[in-house]
């Protein structure tokens, strides 16, 4: 008998139909807009739908280089639950895998560490190279055979994940089918070319304490959506707001997939007493720029004079997101002993504005919970790359699911 499935069922069960109206205000022009609707940030069926519509289709982060560049190291991540893990081979490649094993589906890899030449299955210990061909199959034929005639092995390795590396960040194209993360990049590179000119090739991460690791409960857009603005700076944020002001601020707009903002007056190094070797092409009549850039779908990049720094935010569910951050300095002098207290310094900036934002981004979850307030209004003057990034969710959950 066949099984019949009436339209106002399949309705119901698509989430983003009882939204459709609301992302298409969203996409109006930033004066007449509304914000994302609060389902979007509170209601955990839309997490799963985010993946497909919003990481799978262009370049996801997923870590940092520098968590895995030693030969036959292992790293497990999550991509809004999806389990994958990345692979430093022999030769020092990175590559990146589903995790999961071939036969069964079982998780191979279960914490980060170095795994020697292959990947062992902890179920019926199948083995896997770590070019993802499929090495051994223990006991396939019987107790004592590993081998089956006519098992084509070369057919059943792991699953290869589209992946690509810039500034010692690891990206993954889901779907496989994303122009080039180099193309994706262009925008942002050629603006950025006017502080470092290719420079960005000096940059070097700070392995020994340039790393923070936050909790924040609230969902992902939100972590993104204040990153975009300067506008909450003098309340937030009343000790950076002294040295990186409001008033020295502009937007950075119009690109399609990054949006944020610069500051023309950004002395830190000053304030705290840094000094760490610069960007030799930074232009010398600006040498308190900075730049802050939230990359979509899920990196927060700042540039300065002397240092850069990724977020990398983990949407581990709807309503809590991990951000992963890594301070990169300019070539291999400033990671010398000499440098370490300028460095800590920097850390330790850094490190109180980000603590300062958590409480900011999860009083905005919190009012998401609310009835009264449904996506909200954006200042056409202060808002408008926090309106771009909004308009750029819209555009993606409206595409078919």
């Amino acid at each position: 008998m066949a099984v019949t499935v009436e339209a106002d069922s399949l309705a119901a069960a698509d989430p983003l139909t009882g939204i459709r109206e609301a992302l298409a205000r969203v996409r109006q022009p930033t004066a007449n807009a509304r914000g994302m609707p609060n389902a979007t940030y509170v209601d955990p069926r839309y997490f799963d739908i985010e993946r497909r519509l919003i990481m799978a289709p262009g370049w996801a982060c997923v870590g940092f280089v520098s968590d895995v560049d030693q030969p036959g190291y292992a790293k497990p991540i999550s991509l809004m639950g999806l389990p994958l893990v990345i692979l430093c081979d022999r030769q020092g490649e990175i590559g990146v895998f589903h995790n999961v094993c071939s036969h069964r589906g079982m998780r191979l890899v279960r914490e980060a560490g170095p795994v020697g030449r292959s990947l062992r299955c902890p179920y019926h210990s199948w083995t896997y190279g770590l070019d993802g061909r499929l090495r051994g199959t223990a006991h396939i034929g019987g107790v004592g055979q590993h081998r089956l005639a006519g098992f084509p092995c070369e057919r059943f390795g792991l699953r290869r994940v589209r992946s690509a590396v810039w500034m010692g960040l690891i990206f993954v194209n889901l779907s496989g089918d994303a122009p080039s993360l180099e193309t994706h990049l262009d925008g942002l590179t050629r603006r950025w070319s006017q502080f470092v000119g290719d420079g960005l090739s000096m940059l070097r991460a700070d392995r020994g304490g340039g790393a923070l690791r936050l909790e924040a409960h609230c969902n992902w857009k939100l972590a993104m959506e204040n990153y975009c603005e300067a506008y909450h700076l003098p309340t937030v944020h009343p000790a950076l707001n002294r040295y990186s002001r409001l008033q020295d601020h502009y937007d950075i707009v119009g690109e399609d997939n990054f949006v944020g903002q610069g500051c023309r007056a950004y002395n830190a190094a000053e304030v705290a007493g840094t000094r760490l070797p610069r960007f030799p092409e930074w232009p010398s009549d600006r040498p308190h720029h900075a730049e802050y850039v939230a990359l979509f779908p899920n990196v927060c990049l700042g540039l300065q004079a002397d240092h850069a720094f990724a977020v990398v935010l983990e949407p581990v569910a709807h309503d809590r997101t991990l951000e992963h951050l890594r301070l990169f300095y300019v070539g291999d002098e400033a990671l010398g002993h000499h440098y370490s207290a300028h460095r800590e310094a920097t850390l330790a900036s850094w490190r109180r504005v980000f603590e300062e934002d958590l409480d900011a981004v999860e009083g905005l979850q919190l009012g998401r919970q609310s009835p009264a307030f449904e996506g909200g209004i954006f200042s056409p003057v202060m808002d408008t790359p926090t309106h771009q990034f909004h308009r750029w969710v819209a555009c993606q959950l409206s595409q078919p699911v």
